[in-house]
């Protein structure tokens, strides 16, 4: 695939303010060239909400547990990766069932609440006698969704934090087979001396 000699793009300049920020000017280069198709406003507004990516992401390796890939082969790892996002649109579609249902603003439905409501709704729904009770079922559970919205919160920092400390056990960085435990490892700290007085 070759790619073109030039390629015609469009500029747009803004400023970007943020409470408790300075302002910050950013350009944006997009190959949305009609203005009347593609207003300035509009593309401005997708590029504001593109945290929501992140926050996608967030779900995807926090909520779902996706941080850590448990197959060791490279097919049976994209088979995972498959699986979760597979799991991941599933979920986004029952919350926009619900959104479309009863009108309710999408980004204030929560995602880990949607994720803990399907796992109970799941298991009531698959023990149902009949389709009418299942369907019942699927009618409050996509209400729950529309009622347990996220408090509004404009400008909400979302750091990158660890809140959990870690537990206080090395770190197993050598194979199983030649690795030597560390006596009394309840109370081993990294990188800071021990104080054998205290085991005795």
């Amino acid at each position: 695939m070759h790619l073109p000699a030039q390629i015609t793009v469009r500029i747009l300049r803004f400023t970007a303010t943020l409470r408790g920020f300075r302002a910050r000017r950013v350009t944006l280069v997009t190959t949305l060239l009609d203005p009347k198709l593609y207003p300035a406003q509009d593309l401005i507004d997708l590029y504001a909400r593109r945290w929501r990516l992140e926050l996608c992401l967030r779900d995807l390796k926090t909520t779902m547990g996706m941080e850590h890939l448990r197959c060791k082969t490279p097919d049976m790892a994209e088979k995972e990766l498959l699986a979760y996002l597979v799991a991941h649109n599933l979920i986004r579609c029952v919350m926009a069932e619900a959104v479309a249902r009863y009108a309710v603003p999408l980004e204030r439905v929560s995602f880990k609440g949607s994720v803990d409501a399907l796992r109970q709704y799941s298991h009531a729904i698959a023990l149902a006698r009949n389709r009418k009770l299942r369907r019942q079922l699927w009618e409050d559970l996509l209400l729950n969704l529309a009622r347990d919205l996220v408090r509004y919160r404009p400008n909400r920092l979302e750091p990158r934090a660890v809140k959990p400390q870690p537990k206080p056990y090395p770190l197993l960085n050598q194979p199983r087979r030649c690795f030597k435990e560390i006596p009394h490892r309840n109370r081993y700290c990294k990188g800071r001396p021990r104080n054998y007085r205290s085991l005795i």
